[in-house]
Protein backbone atom coordinates (compact mmCIF):
# COMPACT_ATOMS: atom_id res chain seq x y z
CA UNK A 1 0.00 0.00 0.00
CA UNK A 2 1.33 3.49 -1.28
CA UNK A 3 0.80 7.01 0.99
CA UNK A 4 -1.64 7.22 3.91
CA UNK A 5 -3.64 4.02 3.21
CA UNK A 6 0.40 2.46 3.60
CA UNK A 7 0.93 4.71 6.94
CA UNK A 8 -2.82 3.60 8.27
CA UNK A 9 -2.22 -0.13 7.93
CA UNK A 10 1.01 0.30 9.67
CA UNK A 11 -0.77 2.19 12.34
CA UNK A 12 -3.40 -0.34 12.53
CA UNK A 13 -1.26 -3.22 12.85
CA UNK A 14 -1.96 -4.57 9.90
CA UNK A 15 -5.70 -4.71 9.64
CA UNK A 16 -5.78 -3.34 5.83
CA UNK A 17 -3.64 -5.82 4.63
CA UNK A 18 -5.27 -8.28 6.52
CA UNK A 19 -9.24 -7.42 4.92
CA UNK A 20 -7.35 -7.02 1.63
CA UNK A 21 -6.00 -10.54 1.82
CA UNK A 22 -9.59 -11.81 2.62
CA UNK A 23 -11.14 -10.24 0.04
CA UNK A 24 -12.70 -8.05 1.71
CA UNK A 25 -11.21 -5.08 0.33
CA UNK A 26 -10.76 -5.36 -2.84
CA UNK A 27 -10.50 -1.94 -4.67
CA UNK A 28 -12.85 -1.82 -6.95
CA UNK A 29 -13.98 1.55 -7.99
CA UNK A 30 -17.30 2.10 -6.10
CA UNK A 31 -16.33 0.42 -3.24
CA UNK A 32 -15.83 1.84 0.27
CA UNK A 33 -14.38 -0.14 3.24
CA UNK A 34 -15.30 1.93 6.88
CA UNK A 35 -12.24 0.95 9.68
CA UNK A 36 -12.51 1.82 13.30
CA UNK A 37 -9.30 3.69 14.01
CA UNK A 38 -9.60 4.12 17.65
CA UNK A 39 -7.66 3.08 19.94
CA UNK A 40 -4.68 2.80 17.49
CA UNK A 41 -5.38 6.03 15.68
CA UNK A 42 -6.69 9.96 16.94
CA UNK A 43 -9.97 9.84 15.15
CA UNK A 44 -12.67 7.56 15.21
CA UNK A 45 -13.36 6.72 11.25
CA UNK A 46 -11.30 5.41 8.48
CA UNK A 47 -12.99 5.60 4.81
CA UNK A 48 -11.13 3.60 2.44
CA UNK A 49 -11.97 4.53 -0.97
CA UNK A 50 -11.11 2.05 -4.08
CA UNK A 51 -9.88 3.42 -7.28
CA UNK A 52 -10.01 0.58 -9.47
CA UNK A 53 -7.46 -1.20 -12.08
CA UNK A 54 -4.32 1.60 -12.06
CA UNK A 55 -4.19 1.45 -15.55
CA UNK A 56 -7.55 2.57 -15.63
CA UNK A 57 -7.42 5.47 -13.03
CA UNK A 58 -7.64 8.65 -15.44
CA UNK A 59 -9.09 12.10 -14.19
CA UNK A 60 -12.85 10.31 -14.65
CA UNK A 61 -12.20 8.32 -12.24
CA UNK A 62 -10.29 10.67 -9.84
CA UNK A 63 -13.65 12.68 -10.03
CA UNK A 64 -15.49 9.76 -9.75
CA UNK A 65 -14.14 8.89 -6.57
CA UNK A 66 -13.44 12.69 -5.53
CA UNK A 67 -17.61 12.81 -5.46
CA UNK A 68 -17.73 9.69 -3.69
CA UNK A 69 -15.59 10.81 -1.00
CA UNK A 70 -17.68 13.75 -0.68
CA UNK A 71 -21.02 11.99 -0.89
CA UNK A 72 -20.18 9.38 1.71
CA UNK A 73 -18.20 12.57 4.28
CA UNK A 74 -22.26 13.82 3.67
CA UNK A 75 -24.16 10.66 4.36
CA UNK A 76 -21.86 9.91 7.53
CA UNK A 77 -22.56 13.45 9.01
CA UNK A 78 -18.23 14.29 8.77
CA UNK A 79 -17.66 17.62 8.80
CA UNK A 80 -13.87 17.48 8.96
CA UNK A 81 -11.80 14.88 7.27
CA UNK A 82 -8.13 14.11 6.66
CA UNK A 83 -8.31 13.10 2.90
CA UNK A 84 -5.49 12.05 0.61
CA UNK A 85 -6.64 12.67 -2.75
CA UNK A 86 -6.83 9.66 -5.36
CA UNK A 87 -3.81 9.50 -7.86
CA UNK A 88 -1.67 11.83 -5.65
CA UNK A 89 0.31 9.08 -3.50
CA UNK A 90 1.81 7.50 -6.42
CA UNK A 91 1.85 10.63 -8.52
CA UNK A 92 -0.56 9.89 -11.41
CA UNK A 93 -2.37 13.36 -10.80
CA UNK A 94 -0.58 16.45 -11.26
CA UNK A 95 -1.29 18.56 -8.36
CA UNK A 96 -2.16 21.53 -9.99
CA UNK A 97 -4.84 18.92 -11.65
CA UNK A 98 -6.08 17.31 -8.66
CA UNK A 99 -7.05 20.60 -6.96
CA UNK A 100 -8.56 21.95 -10.62
CA UNK A 101 -10.65 18.93 -10.45
CA UNK A 102 -11.11 18.98 -6.51
CA UNK A 103 -12.72 22.70 -6.35
CA UNK A 104 -16.26 20.99 -8.37
CA UNK A 105 -16.69 17.80 -6.50
CA UNK A 106 -16.66 19.89 -3.38
CA UNK A 107 -18.92 22.48 -3.83
CA UNK A 108 -21.43 21.54 -1.21
CA UNK A 109 -21.99 23.38 2.20
CA UNK A 110 -21.71 20.23 4.37
CA UNK A 111 -18.11 20.14 4.60
CA UNK A 112 -16.26 22.19 6.82
CA UNK A 113 -13.21 21.49 6.05
CA UNK A 114 -10.60 18.65 4.48
CA UNK A 115 -7.25 18.37 5.65
CA UNK A 116 -5.03 17.30 2.37
CA UNK A 117 -2.13 14.91 2.94
CA UNK A 118 0.68 16.31 0.58
CA UNK A 119 4.42 16.85 0.96
CA UNK A 120 5.98 20.44 0.64
CA UNK A 121 5.77 20.70 -3.00
CA UNK A 122 2.41 19.20 -3.66
CA UNK A 123 1.11 21.66 -1.23
CA UNK A 124 2.95 24.69 -3.33
CA UNK A 125 2.02 23.79 -6.27
CA UNK A 126 -1.97 23.20 -5.22
CA UNK A 127 -2.37 26.44 -3.14
CA UNK A 128 -0.41 27.94 -6.41
CA UNK A 129 -2.93 26.88 -8.53
CA UNK A 130 -5.74 27.45 -6.29
CA UNK A 131 -4.73 31.26 -5.39
CA UNK A 132 -4.53 31.69 -9.48
CA UNK A 133 -7.98 30.35 -10.12
CA UNK A 134 -9.60 32.47 -7.29
CA UNK A 135 -8.03 35.44 -8.65
CA UNK A 136 -9.21 34.82 -11.83
CA UNK A 137 -12.54 34.76 -11.06
CA UNK A 138 -12.85 37.74 -9.18
CA UNK A 139 -11.51 39.21 -12.19
CA UNK A 140 -14.36 37.65 -14.32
Amino acid sequence: MLGLAGLLDFRLAGRLSNLARASFLEGARGDVVLVPGRPRLPFDKVLVFGLGPRPAFDEAAYAEVVGHISRALEELCIARAIVELPGRADGTLAPERAAELLVPAIASDAHDTWWLVEDDEGQRRMASKLDHDRRHLRRA
